[in-house]
C-alpha cells in the first residue's frame, strides 16, 4: 500500500511537534496562495476566482498522493501563460467557452501526465536539458510580463503570441496610460521589492492587496476608470466534467504535451532542489507523474484550470518549517475559507495591484548568470539556450519548447558522432598512462607504440569518425610504429555496424604489420567482442584488462599473469 499511496510513509510517524511547523509553514503559504492565485489565473485568461479553485482539491490529491514533504501546489505562472497561449490560438468565443476548454486541457494534462507515470516515462523530462529551460523560462517572463502592462497602465493592449508585436502595441497604448493605475502599479512593486529587502518575513504581497484595496475604496478610484476584481462568486466548486469532444481533444493535445511535460519537469527541479536543502531522498519522478495526473484530472472537476509546483511558494514552505503535508492542506484550508466568508474583502482589490505581484514574481525567472557561464564555457549550449529564448518571444510558447528540444538533441548527436579521441603516453615513472596533450612534458614518448582512447560509445554515427581519426594518428606516427593499443574503458557500447568497421581496421591494420590490441574493455563490450566478427580478427591473447598489461606485453610477450589473462578474456559468450 506504501507504494501505491506515499502519504501512508510519514503520516504514521507523524509528530506532534512537528504540527506547530505545518501550521506556521501552511499559513504562511496560504496567505501568499490566495492573491498569487487570482493574478495567475488573469495570467491564464480566467477569472480570479479559478485560481483559487485551481488551490484546493489538486493540493489535497497531491497531499495523499505526492511523494515530496515541502512541495507546494497549485496555480503557476508558467503553466498558466501556455494555458493563455494554447487557448489563444482557438477560435473561442465568450467566457464560457474559453473556461470550459481550459478545464478541459487540465483534464487532458493531467491523463498525460498519468499515463506517463504508469508507463514509467519519468525520464522523458530529461531531454528538457537546462538551457532549454532557461532560454523559455526566461522569454516566457518577458512574455508574462508584458501581457501585465495593460493592467498596469489601465488600457486596452491587443493580446499576442509574438513578442515584438507586444512591444509595439504596448509601446502605442502608452499614450493613454491611466495615471491612478500606474501609480498603482508603481507603488506595489516598490513595496514587495522594498519590504523583501527590509524584512523577508513580512508579507510584501499581502501588504500590496491590502494596500491596494484601501485605496480604491477611501478614494473612490474606481470612479477614475481603475479596473477592479469586482464580485468573486462566493462558495466552494461545484463537481462539473469537463466537456468531452474529439475536434476539441485533437486541438489542445500539442499544448497539452508540452504542459504536462514542462509543469512535471518544473516539479521535478524544485523538489530536488529542496531535497538538497534538506539531505533527504523521499521524490520518486513516476510516482509524481501519478500525483501530479491525478491533481489535475480530479482538480478539472471542480473547476481547477491546472496545478503545478511553485517555486515560490514552495520555497516559503520550506523555509517556514514545513515537515509534511499538512502544511500544504493547512493552506488549502486558508484557501477555502476565503472562497467561503471572505470573497467580498477582495472586491475593491485593483487589477493593477495583482498586475505588480505577477511581474515581480516572475522577474526571478529570467536567468542572466546561467547564460553568462554558458557563454563562457559552453558555446554550444549557449547558441540553444539562445535559441529557444529568440523562438519562444518570435514565434510562440509550444515551437519554442519544442524546437529547443530538437536543437539540444542535434547539439547531442553531433557531439556523439565527434567524440574525444585523446592519444596517451605514460608518466615518467610511474603506471599513468594520460593524454599527451595534457601531460606533454611529462610523458615518455615511444616512436613504435601508439595508445589511443575513444572517449564514447560506438555507434553507426561516429565510427567513420573514428576510423578517419585513428588513420590519420597513425599515418601521423610514421613507418617505425609497430603496434596500438585501444582504451577501450570509456566505450561503453558498440552496435553492429560500429562492430563490423571495427573488424575490416583491424584487419587492415594487421595487414600493414601493425599489432593491435585493446585494453580495459567492460563487460558489454567485451561481449561484444566476442559475439562479432572482431574476436576473428583480434587474436584473444591481444586483449588486456589493463593498458599497462598491454604494454608491458607488446615489450615482452611473456609478461602477462594469468589473472591479467582471465579478467581480459571473460565473457557471456565464452572463449
Amino acid at each position: 500500500m506504501r507504494r501505491l499511496l506515499p502519504f501512508l510513509d510519514w503520516l504514521p510517524k507523524y509528530g506532534k511537534s512537528w504540527f506547530a511547523k505545518d501550521l506556521v509553514a501552511g499559513l504562511s503559504v496560504g496567505i501568499l496562495l490566495v492573491p498569487q492565485g487570482m493574478a495567475y489565473a488573469m495570467i491564464a485568461g480566467m477569472p480570479p476566482v479559478y485560481g483559487l479553485y485551481a488551490a484546493l482539491v489538486p493540493i489535497l490529491v497531491y497531499a495523499f498522493l505526492g511523494t515530496s514533504r515541502q512541495l507546494a501546489v497549485g496555480p503557476v505562472a508558467m503553466d498558466s501563460l501556455l494555458v493563455a497561449a494554447g487557448l489563444g490560438t482557438l477560435a473561442l468565443t465568450g467566457v464560457e467557452s474559453y473556461i470550459s476548454m481550459a478545464l478541459l486541457l487540465a483534464f487532458m494534462v493531467g491523463v498525460i501526465q498519468f499515463t506517463l507515470g504508469m508507463l514509467r516515462m519519468g525520464f522523458l523530462a530529461n531531454f528538457l536539458s537546462r538551457p532549454v529551460i532557461s532560454g523559455f523560462t526566461s522569454a516566457a517572463a518577458l512574455i508574462i510580463i508584458f501581457s501585465q502592462l495593460k493592467h498596469f497602465f489601465g488600457v486596452n493592449i491587443p493580446q499576442t503570441n509574438q513578442f515584438h508585436k507586444s512591444v509595439i502595441n504596448v509601446v502605442s497604448a502608452v499614450p493613454e496610460t491611466n495615471l491612478y493605475a500606474l501609480l498603482i502599479g508603481v507603488v506595489g512593486i516598490a513595496l514587495i521589492v522594498l519590504l523583501k529587502r527590509w524584512n523577508k518575513k513580512i508579507p510584501a504581497i499581502l501588504v500590496v492587496v491590502i494596500a491596494g484595496i484601501l485605496a480604491v475604496y477611501l478614494f473612490g478610484l474606481e470612479s477614475y476608470r481603475v479596473n477592479i476584481v469586482g464580485d468573486v462568486p462566493e462558495g466552494l466548486p461545484r463537481f462539473r466534467l469537463p466537456e468531452f469532444s474529439w475536434p476539441k481533444i485533437k486541438g489542445l493535445f500539442s499544448i497539452a504535451l508540452a504542459i504536462a511535460l514542462i509543469g512535471y519537469t518544473e516539479a521535478i527541479g524544485i523538489g530536488k532542489a529542496i531535497e538538497e536543502q534538506n539531505d533527504e531522498e523521499t521524490i520518486d519522478p513516476n510516482k509524481e507523474l501519478l500525483a501530479f495526473g491525478s491533481a489535475n484530472i480530479i482538480g478539472s472537476f471542480f473547476q481547477s484550470y491546472l496545478a503545478s509546483a511553485s517555486f515560490s511558494r514552495s520555497a516559503i514552505n520550506n523555509t517556514g518549517g514545513a515537515k509534511t503535508p499538512i502544511a500544504s492542506l493547512v493552506s488549502m484550508l486558508l484557501v477555502a475559507l476565503t472562497l467561503l466568508f471572505f470573497t467580498g474583502l477582495f472586491y475593491y482589490l485593483p487589477i493593477a495591484a495583482l498586475a505588480s505581484i505577477i511581474m515581480v514574481s516572475v522577474v526571478g525567472l529570467i536567468d542572466v548568470a546561467y547564460p553568462k557561464i554558458l557563454w563562457k564555457y559552453r558555446k554550444d549550449e549557449f547558441v540553444v539556450l539562445l535559441a529557444t529564448f529568440f523562438i519562444t518571444l518570435s514565434v510562440g510558447l509550444p515551437e519554442g519548447i519544442l524546437l529547443g528540444v530538437l536543437l539540444s538533441l542535434l547539439v547531442t548527436l553531433y557531439r556523439s558522432s565527434r567524440p574525444h579521441f585523446a592519444v596517451l603516453g605514460q608518466i615518467k615513472g610511474s603506471e599513468y598512462f594520460k593524454n599527451v596533450n595534457r601531460f606533454r612534458s611529462e610523458i615518455e614518448f615511444r616512436s613504435d607504440l601508439l595508445i589511443l582512447r575513444f572517449d564514447s560509445q560506438l555507434y553507426f554515427g561516429n565510427k567513420d569518425y573514428f576510423r578517419k581519426q585513428l588513420f590519420r594518428y597513425i599515418n601521423g606516427q610514421g613507418s617505425s610504429l609497430k603496434g596500438i593499443i585501444l582504451n577501450a574503458e570509456p566505450i561503453n557500447y558498440i552496435d553492429s555496424s560500429a562492430a563490423e568497421m571495427l573488424a575490416k581496421t583491424i584487419r587492415e591494420i594487421q595487414e600493414r604489420g601493425i599489432d593491435f590490441y585493446i585494453a580495459s574493455a567492460i563487460g558489454p563490450t567485451r561481449d561484444t567482442i566476442f559475439n562479432s566478427r572482431i574476436i576473428d580478427v583480434l587474436p584473444k591473447e591481444h586483449l588486456f584488462g589493463l593498458t599497462k598489461e598491454a604494454v608491458d606485453f607488446f615489450d615482452n610477450p611473456d609478461s602477462l599473469s594469468k589473472v591479467g589473462d582471465k579478467v581480459a578474456q571473460q565473457s557471456r559468450f565464452g572463449k
